[in-house]
């Protein structure tokens, strides 16, 4: 991957238990341009806490990151914890504390073995100068299954400039502002103001649209930093640059979302909901969201069974405006109901064969209007109950 001014590194702190890398630093050679935003969950992590205060200067250099622990509800020494290794990493790197970034994952309502921090960070410090992007997004997994991670290159006359993002989260998924971790970095030089208001539509229109089980998390936090290492002219709204930009960064940003769906916790599924004809698209969300988050539904996903009325269902009560003789339903091209009415039973015969694929759309056309929305959503199997039955142990 060529992407310039970064250096990366993934260490075993043995924070949770040994036998991984569970450590790691992402960090640019000069302070970058950075926004971020974070879980809206009213109980936050002491490394939500103290990044958002940091972020607001609108620059950030290095970010470090651990799985394992998620200093979640842990109280003023918690803070401490967070604080100290901050402090570490910028002492360590001779850089300002407050450019740095702490985000930790893992399990909650346990202390940081600041011991194991301590000794781990000099390594991962020494180790950046040989890591890649790549041992970070393996290092920052918990329940996931597999590494998630996306490039995107972007050519400009003779030069050009790169957009990398890594993601972890498997379960906890349907965010308000972010998903579980994602870490978004770029050697393009972007305006300030551009970069943090495309980041957060970028957000809205991928990680906003995604669900696996309804949770939102105390860690959740979504970041990026442009060091401008790429040496392009400044990137701005209103030019083809700042389109082009925009639409690099919204690809990564929903491959990324859509690797956390299909490595939903227990997951065999991996359905997109569109909604259409909706009276606004907030109101169409609304409806995707409701059918996404259903248990019922999603339970008759993993069965494979066409029951079509729990969707019915899930939509009158998502509180989008519904008149249920214009509503219909399709399981990718196959008919299940119109104006409201069962189609038949062929109709649920031919749905089953779709709901037995690994990946299908359903679409829901309300009639009201010309609102839309497109959600991205799992199913809930048995493996998600042993999964989140076992996580502590």
């Amino acid at each position: 991957m060529d992407i310039k001014g970064f250096q990366f590194s993934a260490v075993e702190a043995a924070i949770k238990k040994p036998g991984r890398r569970d450590l790691a630093l992402i960090y640019s050679e000069v302070p970058a341009t950075a926004c971020a935003v974070f879980t809206t969950n009213a109980v936050k992590a002491a490394p939500v806490i103290l990044s958002r205060e940091r972020i607001v200067s609108g620059i950030a250099q290095v970010l470090i990151v651990n799985s394992g622990n998620a200093n979640a509800c842990t109280g003023e020494q918690g803070m401490i914890a967070a604080t100290e290794t901050a402090r570490l990493v910028a002492e360590g790197l001779g850089i300002a504390e407050e450019t740095v970034q702490v985000a930790s994952t893992g399990v909650i309502g346990v202390q940081m073995p600041m011991d194991r921090l301590r000794a781990g960070i000099p390594g991962a410090i020494d180790a950046l100068t040989t890591g890649t992007l790549a041992d970070v997004s393996e290092a920052i997994m918990t329940t996931d299954t597999f590494p998630k991670m996306e490039v995107k290159q972007v050519n400009i006359g003779t030069s050009g400039y790169t957009i990398a993002g890594i993601a972890k989260g498997a379960g906890m998924i349907m965010p308000n502002m972010a998903t579980m971790l994602s870490f978004i970095i770029t050697d393009a030089t972007v305006d300030a103001p551009f970069l943090n208001l495309i980041f957060k539509q970028a957000i809205n229109t991928s990680f906003n649209m995604i669900s696996v089980d309804g949770d939102t998390s105390t860690n959740d936090t979504c970041l990026i930093m442009a060091n401008g290492m790429a040496g392009n002219p400044v990137i701005t709204a209103g030019t083809p640059e700042g389109a082009a930009f925009e639409q690099a960064l919204n690809d990564v940003l929903l491959s990324l979302a859509k690797q956390i769906v299909l490595d939903g916790e227990g997951a065999t599924k991996f359905v997109e909901i569109r909604v259409t004809g909706a009276t606004t698209a907030v109101d169409a969300k609304r409806a995707a969201m409701a059918i996404a988050n259903s248990s019922l539904v999603k339970t008759a996903f993993f069965g494979q069974d066409a029951n079509w009325g729990r969707i019915f269902a899930a939509v009158g009560y998502s509180g989008a405006v519904v008149d249920q003789t214009r509503l219909s339903l399709s399981f990718n091209d196959v008919i299940m109901a119109q104006q409201g009415v069962f189609a038949g039973h062929d109709a649920e015969a031919r749905g089953t064969e779709v709901l037995k694929e690994n990946q299908f759309t359903v679409t829901v056309d309300l009639g009201m209007g010309s609102g839309t929305a497109t959600v991205f959503t799992s199913d809930l199997s048995h493996e998600y109950v042993t999964i989140n039955a076992d996580y502590r142990t």
